[in-house]
C-alpha cells in the first residue's frame, strides 16, 4: 500500500515540509487542483512525477474565482477519495488550506491580468473569473515554491493567464500544460460533469464532435467562418446554449482569419441544463 501524502493545512507546515525537500536537493511539481479529483487529475500528477522528483498537489475550492450566482457551495468536494488516489500516486505533500489560512482577515491584495485574461472567451461571461485565478496562483507559487507547475489544457486560456503571470512576475515557476483527458465518446473529463443527468451526459458528446468537424473542415481548406458556423449549428441544434465556439491563436488568444495566421485552436463553453462546460481542441 502506499503511504498516505503529508497533509499540510497552514503555511508555516507546507513551508517546513517542502524546506526539508529542498535540504535533499529535491526538485518540485505543484499540481493545483480544487479536489474531486478525476482521471484528468491522475494525469497531471503523472506528468508532475516525470517532470520532478517531488510532487506536491493543491486541494484548495478558491471562492474567489466564483461569482455569487455559480456553484460554489455546490462544487464537489470527494476529499477521503481524493487521499486516496494521491496516495496510489505516491505524491508527497497536499496543501489543503482553508479560506482564512489562503484569505486571513485583512487580505487586501489581487492580482489583475490582462493579456489573454483579456481574449473575449470566459472573460466576457466570467469577468470576475481569471482575477481570482490569479491571485489563487501567485499564491500558491509563493507558498509552495515549486520549480514546475502542471496545468491541464482543458480550460485552455486558464492555461495562457498562469503562463504570462509566471513570466511577467518572474515568479521562477516553469508553467506546463498536459493535454486533456477525455472519456472513450471524447466528453473531457471536468469535476462538473457528476451535475449531467444521463440524458445530458449523452448530449453533451456533441461538444468534441463538433469541435472535430469544424477543425477537419479547416485543415482540408474550407473558409473558416462557413467552418466554424456549421460547429456551431451541431451544438445549437442539440440543445445546449452556446455562449461561444470561436477559432483563436494557440498562443495569444487573437482573432484570426486566415489558416496561415498561426496555430490555431477552436475554443467553446456552452450551457447544457444547469451545467456549464468548456472545452478545446489543437486545429
Amino acid at each position: 500500500m502506499s503511504a498516505r501524502p503529508l497533509i499540510a493545512r497552514t503555511v508555516p507546515a507546507l513551508r517546513r515540509a517542502v524546506d526539508d525537500l529542498r535540504k535533499r536537493k529535491a526538485t518540485i511539481a505543484l499540481v493545483p487542483t480544487m479536489g474531486a479529483l478525476h482521471d484528468g487529475h491522475v494525469s497531471l500528477v503523472r506528468l508532475a512525477r516525470r517532470r520532478a522528483s517531488r510532487v506536491v498537489v493543491s486541494i484548495f475550492v478558491n471562492p474567489t474565482q466564483f461569482a455569487p450566482t455559480e456553484d460554489f457551495g455546490a462544487y464537489p468536494r470527494t476529499w477521503k477519495a481524493d487521499i486516496a488516489k494521491l496516495a496510489a500516486e505516491d505524491v508527497d505533500i497536499v496543501w489543503h488550506p482553508g479560506v482564512a489560512a489562503m484569505y486571513p482577515e485583512g487580505f487586501a491584495t489581487r492580482i489583475v491580468p490582462e493579456g489573454p485574461a483579456l481574449a473575449g472567451l470566459e472573460d466576457r461571461f466570467r469577468p470576475h473569473f481569471f482575477g481570482g485565478v490569479a491571485t489563487v496562483v501567485g499564491k500558491l507559487f509563493t507558498q509552495c515554491r515549486p520549480d514546475v507547475a502542471i496545468f491541464g489544457e482543458k480550460n485552455f486560456q486558464q492555461l495562457r493567464v498562469v503562463t504570462q503571470m509566471a513570466r511577467d512576475l518572474d515568479l521562477g515557476v516553469k508553467v506546463i500544460g498536459s493535454r486533456t483527458v477525455r472519456e472513450r465518446d471524447g466528453l473531457a473529463m471536468s469535476s462538473r460533469n457528476v451535475y449531467l443527468s444521463p440524458e445530458e451526459r449523452q448530449t453533451a458528446t456533441v461538444l468534441y464532435r463538433a469541435m472535430k468537424e469544424s477543425a477537419g473542415r479547416i485543415r482540408t481548406g474550407d473558409a473558416i467562418a462557413p467552418a466554424m458556423a456549421g460547429g456551431a449549428a451541431m451544438i445549437k441544434s442539440a440543445g445546449l446554449a452556446l455562449d461561444y465556439f470561436e477559432l483563436r491563436h494557440a498562443e495569444t488568444l487573437a482573432k484570426v482569419t486566415s489558416r496561415k495566421d498561426g496555430p490555431l485552436r477552436i475554443l467553446l463553453a456552452a450551457k447544457l441544463g444547469t451545467t456549464r462546460l468548456i472545452d478545446n481542441i489543437a486545429v
